[in-house]
């Protein structure tokens, strides 16, 4: 715990602190209140006594004081001092107007014709002072016909009130000492009492971990109150968490099992398109395979259109990251497309226009490049109707290789068009299809794009890849 920062002590010590120092407050303004209202009524009784004795001796010695008549005085003053045996007197004196002593109590610290030696300090009809000090002179003045003749002065010991009224301020101190050490102990009893649900649900946090697991049923049995309330909503905060997380990890599964399946779907999707030309490479050796440049036509058809379906495989181990295959496009590559896509184009009566205008290879993926070709050519033929025609035209461009693809369909469906401006693109909701993102999946990956251009009827969708030249890794 960090001492020197009193805000962040635990609530144990800081509640009894401030009931402790609340304590303390108040026993100090009720001490005060107390001593004070000891010392003005011992000041009111003292002064009274006091008034009291003035009043009786300042009549008694009237005659006394006209006559200095010494003994007369005497006499007053010794007899008045043993009436009031509660006033706290210290001597008593009949003072003559010049202030010498007539008489008084003591005659030995005060004989007669000596001069007072307090007689400067002497205030006829002063009221009593605040009892501070052990020592206070009150006098009383006596006038004949409105002449001065004299004055009656007594020295009273107040150090009985004053040592009355310390121990009184000590009692005061230890018993609010007391009560403050009682009370903040029982407050910081209590206060652990009261914090005891909170430092459970603590433990149980912290043996939990990350994951909150919910109170059992025996402790908030033991807690009443706000308490039992408050684990109530934490064991249904700590249910909830559970089942959000048992639905993040099933969504996840099914996550993982489409993505699975859209993986599968693309791999199946891609072997298959070159079967039907590849089949028809079969036919044609099987009726044919006697002509010799028949034979090595379709031999070579074969060739590249299983070298394409190797390179999907290959490409799946991977996660569907196809990698470039490092052979160049050449005329015939792409021309192969048009034997691959030609038996799905007879079945639906639609006529291919075929204008590819390389004369050379070109620096571009041939595998990449003839998997999104023809996915667009057989998306193409299926939306056309019979007897339309489906334009092919493959030309180059400084820094391009150009596909465009042609065709007198309906018209791309919106949910599909949107695809073309995004690059993390989904396949639309209910569609079973995946041409087309399988297309522009691999032309992202190429660092190409798929683009619709204007068109009076039909869709035509052009593919552009940039052509630069790979690294030679093998180069030394």
């Amino acid at each position: 715990m960090n001492w020197a920062r009193p805000y962040r002590w635990p609530l144990a010590v800081r509640v009894p602190l401030l009931v402790a120092a609340l304590l303390v407050a108040v026993s100090v303004v009720v001490s005060q209140v107390v001593l004070s209202r000891l010392a003005a009524e011992q000041q009111r009784r003292v002064a009274g006594l006091a008034d009291a004795y003035l009043d009786g001796v300042s009549a008694a010695l009237h005659a006394a004081l006209v006559r200095r008549d010494v003994w007369e005085a005497f006499d007053v003053v010794d007899r008045a001092r043993s009436s009031f045996q509660a006033l706290p007197l210290v001597a008593a004196a009949a003072l003559l107007p010049d202030g010498t002593v007539l008489a008084a109590t003591d005659p030995r610290r005060l004989p007669v014709g000596s001069r007072y030696a307090d007689a400067d300090r002497v205030a006829d009809d002063a009221p009593l002072a605040p009892l501070q000090e052990p020592r206070a002179i009150v006098a009383r003045a006596v006038h004949d016909g409105g002449v001065f003749i004299g004055r009656v002065v007594i020295e009273l010991d107040l150090s009985a009130e004053l040592a009355a009224r310390q121990r009184a301020g000590t009692a005061l101190f230890l018993l609010n000492a007391m009560l403050t050490l009682l009370f903040a102990t029982l407050g910081w009893w209590l206060v652990r009492r009261m914090l005891a649900p909170v430092r459970l649900l603590s433990a149980h946090l912290a043996a939990s971990g990350e994951r909150p697991s919910p109170l059992p049923d025996a402790a908030i049995g033991r807690v009443g109150g706000e308490f039992k309330n408050l684990f109530a909503r934490f064991n249904a905060m700590a249910r909830a968490v559970e089942e959000r997380e048992a639905l993040a990890a099933r969504l996840a599964e099914e996550e993982r099992l489409a993505v699975l399946g859209r993986l599968a779907s693309g791999v199946a999707h891609e072997v298959n398109n070159p079967l039907g030309g590849m089949l028809t490479a079969v036919d044609t050796l099987a009726s044919h395979g006697a002509d010799p440049a028949v034979r090595a036509q379709s031999v070579g058809f074969l060739r590249r259109g299983l070298s394409d379906i190797r390179n999907v495989v290959r490409a799946s181990l991977v996660l569907y990251k196809a990698a470039p295959t490092g052979a160049d496009a050449t005329p015939e590559a792409l021309d192969d497309l048009r034997h691959l896509a030609g038996p799905e184009a007879r079945r639906r009566r639609v006529r291919l226009t075929w204008n590819n205008r390389l004369d050379a290879p070109v620096q571009a993926d041939t595998t990449l490049l003839r998997q999104i070709a023809l996915n667009l050519l057989l998306n193409a033929i299926a939306a056309s109707p019979p007897e339309a025609e489906v334009r092919v035209t493959i030309e180059t461009v400084p820094g391009l290789l150009l596909v465009r693809i042609a065709d007198q369909g309906p018209g791309l469906p919106a949910d599909v068009a949107a695809m073309l401006d995004r690059a993390d693109a989904q396949p639309p909701a209910g569609r079973t299809g995946l041409g087309l993102w399988t297309a522009l999946s691999v032309a992202h990956r190429l660092g190409g794009r798929i683009r619709r251009l204007p068109a009076a009827t039909g869709t035509t969708l052009e593919l552009e890849v940039p052509l630069a030249r790979r690294p030679l890794a093998h180069a030394a």
